[in-house]
């Protein structure tokens, strides 16, 4: 039976249905996956039955991402790690829901199959094993898909690298099919067909199929070539081409050869004269035929090569120009990098510098936070003293005072007291002054208690401060004030420097806001009673603090503002600056205190006695005289401001206590206006200033303190130098001794002291 009849019998014949193929396709979840999907859909869904199977590779889960850094799984709870893999889980199956979808528009059965592994090749050729996949798609970028060396391969390549061989690998990139590694099942098939091929076609055509590929497709091609060559000339053709004979000759020797060996069944020497020269000139046209095949065939592949060359210089040339874009925009994209560099490395900086900024800041905040929490603590501390049962006084033993005043001797004395004598003394290394009781008699007692009361419980720049006090033998230490009393000072006992006339305006000032102070001190008013020159004491640079408010009188808290208390013990105070009206009726009020200051105006603007010395000033006013009276060593006065300094004065010192100003309303005002006139003709003074009190002066850093502190060793230092100095130490800077414990009092009398002392400068 001929060979066709043989195929149509073949046809007539029910074949029973394929069988089911698998084709599996590798899903990574990016943009590609998508275009190999789509591919293997168009490709293999008309094949019959198929099944597609979805091969999405996940790496095992070993660690859990936190605020903190990745931590491995053995850091973590295990209800977190469940949560997480069920987390990881979700978003695979969100992940590989749009191809299950377009599996479902296309109406094929979709296997999906999610493998949990770190070696991606590995996993999906062991999935092909497993299950005897036939087919597997796959993407790739590159076109060198099969050709790259290891080394650069990429996991596409190591897939169809570990896939097995009966598997037929499809390369597919943006939905084009790049390359296919065909399995060993069909490499077999195909070189069976070839042969089948070669070995039915004709003998005369084994020549030129012998010297092709082996192919089927250029043994057709050759045949062909060879019947339309047998039409031309032989003779006119190799007289055209000179490679044909050279050709032929080659071919001759070769066939020669061949025929002598096993084609030639005699030789010619052996026939004789019986060589047929057909049989010769049949042969050689033969051979000439085939060398003319050879010809055109050389002629085609020459043509073809032209038209491969001419295409790839096209090629060539639109990649010229792809690479000359290319350059272009990595220039661009380089220029764009470097100014997002720049404007990076700028953002850096500013980053930096606000960071610094902020630590400076926070640096900053802390230290007054610091400072506000000592400040408070300070503060509580100096409350709890102020309100303590505990005495707000330093008390002094009377050993202590004897050995500070010699014995009380008669070199130190400074002043005689209404109820004592005043010393000059040293006690825990600050100069201060002593007063002591002539007697123990119940009225000095009890004049020295009220003054120890009142001056430790209140303070005031201008009331002579409380250092301490010798309760059982009635003594009280004050501060040391260097220029003496204001009364020695007007009349110049001591041949001491004239107190100038802006200073005598200043002390006016002072002495009146003392006394406005005491007025309107809590809980209950306080009464001077005894305000003189002689009671106003004066430092080194001449400020005032008002002394001896052992006379003074503690009205009730609820007195009008016309308040006045009954005395029964007779009158106190000195003549010429009680009230007349007290005098008189022996009522008592703050206007008492302002009869006695208009005096001590009269005697500042004059440095004359008491006595009389309103009668002389309004007779000197009436007579346009006042610049007379005046004291004219205080230096130039202002005529107008003195005037109205005078008239202050004698109101002040008017006969009827209704007819007196009230020194908070009316007196304060006028003075305050006088005092900036006074401090203006001070700044512009030729006069030498001060040096600072001694006390003044931290014997660490040898300057002025800002926050005075009492260390153990009794003396009083910046509050920062002795902090640094008790760091490093446990003996005084002063004495070289141990000091019992390292614990600091603020010193806010000797601070206020200062603060005024600067203020005046």
């Amino acid at each position: 039976m001929a060979k066709s009849e043989i195929l149509e019998v073949e046809d007539d014949i029910a074949l029973p249905p394929p069988p089911s193929v698998t084709v599996a396709v590798a899903i990574s979840g990016s943009r590609q996956s998508k275009w190999v999907l789509r591919w293997a859909l168009e490709k293999f869904i008309t094949e019959g039955r198929i099944l597609f199977k979805l091969l999405h590779v996940r790496p095992k889960v070993t660690t859990i991402p936190s605020p903190l850094g990745t931590l491995p799984l053995s850091q973590v709870r295990e209800d977190v790690v469940a949560e997480y893999k069920k987390e990881v889980e979700r978003k695979t199956t969100e992940l590989l829901l749009p191809y299950k979808q377009m599996c479902s528009k296309r109406k094929v059965q979709v296997d999906v199959k999610v493998i949990v592994a770190d070696d991606v090749a590995r996993a999906v050729s062991e999935e092909v094993a497993k299950f005897t996949i036939s087919k597997l798609v796959i993407g790739a970028s590159s076109r060198r898909f099969f050709t790259r060396k290891h080394k650069d391969c990429n996991i596409s390549s190591r897939i169809s690298e570990y896939t097995p061989s009966f598997c037929t690998v499809y390369v597919v990139s943006k939905g084009n099919l790049t390359a296919v590694r065909s399995s060993t099942l069909e490499a077999n098939i195909c070189t069976k067909s070839e042969s089948s091929d070669t070995s039915d076609s004709d003998n005369s055509s084994s020549y030129g199929s012998s010297m092709l590929t082996g192919s089927t497709t250029n043994q057709s091609i050759g045949n062909d070539m060879e019947d339309n060559m047998s039409s031309y000339s032989s003779d006119a053709d190799m007289q055209n081409d000179g490679s044909i004979f050279s050709s032929y000759e080659s071919f001759r020797a070769g066939y020669g050869s061949r025929a002598s060996t096993s084609e030639a069944p005699t030789d010619f020497r052996s026939l004789g004269g019986q060589f047929d020269i057909n049989f010769e000139l049949e042969r050689l046209r033969i051979e000439l035929r085939h060398a003319k095949g050879m010809y055109a065939m050389a002629q085609q592949e020459k043509i073809e090569a032209c038209l491969k060359l001419n295409y790839l210089s096209k090629r060539q040339m639109e990649e010229a120009v792809k690479v000359k874009e290319i350059t272009y925009r990595e220039e661009e994209a380089r220029e764009s990098a470097r100014q997002e560099k720049e404007k990076l490395e700028a953002v850096k900086k500013e980053v930096e510098y606000i960071k610094e900024c902020a630590e400076r800041e926070a640096l900053q905040r802390m230290q007054v936070e610091i400072k506000a929490n000592q400040d408070t603590k300070e503060k509580e501390k100096f409350e709890k003293d102020l309100t303590s049962p505990v005495q707000p006084y330093e008390i002094f033993t009377w050993e202590e005072i004897i050995s500070a005043t010699s014995s009380f001797s008669d070199d130190l004395k400074i002043g005689m007291g209404a109820y004592g004598a005043v010393y000059k003394c040293c006690l825990k290394y600050t100069t201060a002054a002593v007063k002591v009781l002539h007697s123990k008699e119940s009225q000095w007692t009890k004049q020295f208690q009220q003054e120890l009361e009142i001056l430790s419980k209140i303070h005031h720049p201008h009331l002579l401060l409380l250092l301490g006090a010798c309760p059982d033998q009635g003594c009280l230490v004050y501060e040391y004030m260097e220029n003496g009393s204001l009364d020695e000072r007007l009349f110049r006992k001591d041949n001491t420097p004239v107190i100038p006339w802006f200073e005598r305006y200043r002390i006016a000032w002072e002495v009146a806001s003392t006394l406005i102070f005491l007025h309107n001190s809590k809980p209950k008013p306080i009464i001077h009673c005894d305000l003189k020159p002689a009671n106003i004491l004066l430092d080194h640079n001449f400020v005032s603090k008002i002394g001896d408010v052992g006379l003074s009188m503690l009205l009730p808290s609820d007195h009008s503002s016309v308040a006045t208390m009954y005395r029964d013990t007779g009158l106190v105070g000195t003549v010429c600056y009680i009230d007349p009206e007290y005098q008189r009726t022996g009522l008592i009020s703050p206007k008492s205190d302002v009869y006695a200051f208009g005096m001590v105006i009269l005697q500042l603007l004059t440095a004359k006695p008491a006595i009389a010395l309103t009668h002389i000033v309004e007779k000197a006013i009436e007579d346009g005289h006042l610049m007379d009276i005046l004291d004219l060593e205080a230096g130039e006065w202002p005529i107008e401001e003195t005037r109205e300094l005078a008239m202050l004065g004698l109101s002040c010192a008017e006969l009827r206590r209704i007819d007196r100003p009230d020194l908070k309303t009316q007196v304060l005002p006028v003075l305050e206006k006088l005092k900036e006139i006074a401090d203006k003709a001070r700044d512009t003074a030729p006069t030498v200033r001060s040096s600072p009190p001694p006390h003044f002066v931290c014997p660490i850093l040898q300057d002025v303190m800002d926050d005075p502190c009492v260390a153990a060793d009794g003396y009083t230092y910046e509050c920062k130098a002795i902090e640094t100095w008790l760091k490093e130490n446990d003996n005084s800077p002063m004495t070289n001794l141990p000091l019992p414990n390292k614990n600091l009092l603020p010193n806010y009398t000797l601070l206020s002291a200062i603060m005024e002392w600067k203020s005046i400068r």
